[in-house]
């Protein structure tokens, strides 16, 4: 008997889908996501719930819709074991309408990949990997509980090459114990990889994590913000100079190979996630799945809806979303898209804002679109808060 009020999920459409794989060898100080370690006992029981939860899905949803993107997030989907990941693959197709050219990723970690793994991922139809680097520095990261090695990248991006043409590295801007030339010295080289893609990250610290413990304990010092807002300009140049231009905040690519299926986050349309804890829209309303692991399989084992949370952005919500999200692309985002859910009053009041900003050279106004500067993105969060009407 369902005890939760979502007795079915919502009836969606959708052509972008996620995947949530949580398990980890170990837990990142640093990460406030959905992962869990020590518990690969519940991989296939897990592995049998989500297929589970796919199958509930189609049952009550229009799954005609051809799909254009698969993303396998965690976690550490590197540790999928191979026979369960190519079930997953097979339960999608069976159900879904995949697109033969569909944007399908995989996120790994270096140090967690059997080379023997890469060509059974192609089997799966996976084209894509994201390969969580972070850092080169092998003791900075170990710090963070981290347990990866330079050499574990190298290895792992000359392997993976021979297989994947659509390669993109996770970096992490502001970790601590990483000085200003360990982090030239990583640009240096990463424009050198066989890669199309870099996700630049700014380092984030959320509470209930080890890292947030050691700040405010006094055992973990972080660097100067100002030299962290350098070395992402001084970035941003190194990467252009290369042929991988900016296309998000923190995101670059070779032309030809944008994440489809971040853009569509970005986008605001319709995606659905698999898996605990996963996060849905379907256009109007948000929903998560339940986060607890032992929760989630019981849910789904008893026939119930994994989903334990919804929202309906109400006009302000969704007005605000199209704000940070557009802002945070190079191309902007369509002032007429954001004027129009306005009264005369509050445009005003915006288009104050906008000349003060513009002044300050925080953001410009071309061919009817608003965009960040460079000198914009790295405050992004602080524009969108003196914008908001």
């Amino acid at each position: 008997m369902c005890t939760n009020i979502f007795h079915y999920d919502p009836l969606v459409s959708t052509e972008y889908l996620y995947i949530h794989w949580p398990f980890c060898p170990y837990k990142c100080s640093f990460c406030p996501f959905i992962a869990f370690a020590g518990v690969d006992h519940f991989m296939a029981q897990y592995h049998k719930a989500l297929c589970d939860e796919i199958n509930f899905f189609a049952q009550h949803n229009n799954t005609k819709d051809t799909i254009k993107t698969i993303f396998i997030g965690g976690g550490t989907p590197s540790t999928y074991p191979d026979e369960l990941l190519l079930d997953m693959s097979g339960t999608i197709r069976r159900t879904f309408n995949v697109a033969s050219d569909a944007e399908f990723t995989i996120e790994v970690n270096p140090g967690t990949v059997r080379m023997e793994q890469l060509a059974i991922w192609k089997q799966a139809g996976i084209n894509r990997l994201s390969i969580g680097v972070q850092s080169l520095n092998d003791k900075a990261l170990h710090k963070l509980n981290r347990h990866q090695s330079a050499e574990s990248v190298y290895f792992l991006l000359d392997q993976a090459s021979k297989h994947f043409e659509n390669i993109s590295v996770d970096i992490m801007l502001g970790l601590p114990n990483v000085n200003k030339q360990d982090w030239s010295d990583l640009i240096n080289k990463l424009v050198t990889w066989p890669i199309k893609h870099v996700s630049m990250y700014f380092l984030t610290v959320h509470e209930n994590t080890m890292l947030y413990r050691g700040i405010v304990e006094g055992k973990v010092q972080l660097p100067l913000d100002d030299l962290v807002v350098d070395q992402y300009y001084w970035t941003t140049e190194k990467l252009k100079e290369a042929g991988v231009e900016q296309y998000e905040v923190s995101s670059f690519a070779r032309p030809g190979f944008a994440s489809v299926h971040n853009q569509a986050y970005w986008d605001r349309v319709p995606y659905r996630a698999f898996g605990v804890g996963g996060c849905s829209f379907d256009g109007v309303r948000r929903y998560q799945n339940e986060k607890n692991l032992l929760k989630y399989l019981k849910l789904v084992s008893s026939s119930c809806s994994a989903i334990n949370f919804a929202e309906q952005l109400d006009s302000k919500q969704a007005w605000l979303e199209k704000l940070m999200l557009g802002m945070r692309r190079s191309k902007g985002v369509l002032l007429s898209d954001l004027t129009k859910y306005l009264t005369k009053a509050e445009v005003l009041r915006f288009n104050d804002q906008l000349n003060l900003l513009e002044k300050a050279q925080f953001l410009q106004i071309k061919d009817g679109s608003l965009h960040l500067t460079p000198k914009g993105l790295s405050v992004e969060n602080e524009i969108v808060v003196q914008l908001s009407i």
